[in-house]
């Protein structure tokens, strides 16, 4: 079995420091956190501009001997300043962190490409890496896109993160993921969700973000997609519920969302 992570999206409603205590209650090695928001205005917890909840969420860590997988969400736009991630970075870097995800939210590539290149550098002076989600209504929308930026860049820290929804919704190819260098695949994102495909972007964006299944509950081929994963890195499950999360809490959803990541692994080892 890979380590699995508890990624921040499963239980946003939780604070990093409860979301440890659950992770660790239902036998998750890691956790992610969100200290970015998705989108303005967004849930998160800014835990470099909050010392005390900081010590607090370091505190736990300890005392579970749960580990830091990834921090999120940077999302480049337009007007993204890179110096001003740096703090983010340093956060990370005290927490143990291994890995920051990185969307991109500018329509211009090559200012998005030159910018994540020098976000790269700062990653990988403070001993993370930075990762590239490609989404269907981004502006790297697909995984040919992330691949051909992520190329240009000669900092080992810079990967592709591939979220098994977004994998399907883009009709991206196992042959496609086979021709990555597993070098810059650093962690990746399991899910589940219904065979058939939103016809909408808003229909996309609300299931990616809220509505999403257990591993094993849909219809998408995540045994396949595991087999063509690297077996050694961490895999993230991100399943947020919003609906079933108003009668279900967090810690049953993550437990039943780790049973099913385990399953899938399992099944995927033995074909």
């Amino acid at each position: 079995m890979p380590n699995f992570s508890l990624a921040a999206l499963t239980a946003l409603e939780l604070s990093p420091p409860r979301l440890v205590e659950v992770a660790a209650a239902c036998g998750f090695e890691q956790v992610g956190f969100r200290f970015l928001p998705a989108t303005p205005g967004g849930t998160a917890y800014p835990l470099m501009d909050d010392p005390g909840q900081l010590r607090e969420t370091k505190s736990r860590l300890a005392a579970t001997g749960v580990r830091v997988a990834d921090l999120e969400v940077v999302a480049f736009r337009p007007e993204t300043i890179v110096g001003s991630l740096e703090a983010f970075l340093e956060t990370g870097r005290e927490l143990g962190a291994r890995h920051t995800l990185v969307a991109a939210y500018d329509p211009d590539l090559e200012r998005f490409t030159d910018r994540f290149a020098a976000y790269c550098e700062i990653s990988q002076r403070l001993g993370l890496t930075a990762d590239l989600e490609f989404m269907p209504w981004t502006s790297v929308s697909n995984l040919t896109t992330a691949v051909r930026i992520v190329e240009k860049i000669s900092s080992p820290a810079a990967g592709i993160l591939v979220d098994a929804l977004h994998f399907d919704r883009s009709a991206a190819s196992f042959e496609d993921l086979l021709r990555i260098p597993s070098h810059r695949l650093h962690y990746w994102q399991m899910c589940d969700a219904p065979a058939e495909r939103p016809m909408t972007t808003q229909a996309l964006i609300h299931a990616a973000r809220e509505e999403r299944m257990f591993p094993g509950e849909g219809g998408l081929d995540l045994i396949g997609l595991t087999r063509n994963m690297p077996s050694e890195i961490t895999v993230s499950i991100e399943v947020p519920t919003a609906e079933l999360g108003k009668t279900l809490d967090a810690e049953k959803r993550a437990r039943r969302a780790l049973q099913g990541a385990k399953a899938i692994v399992a099944a995927a080892s033995a074909a």
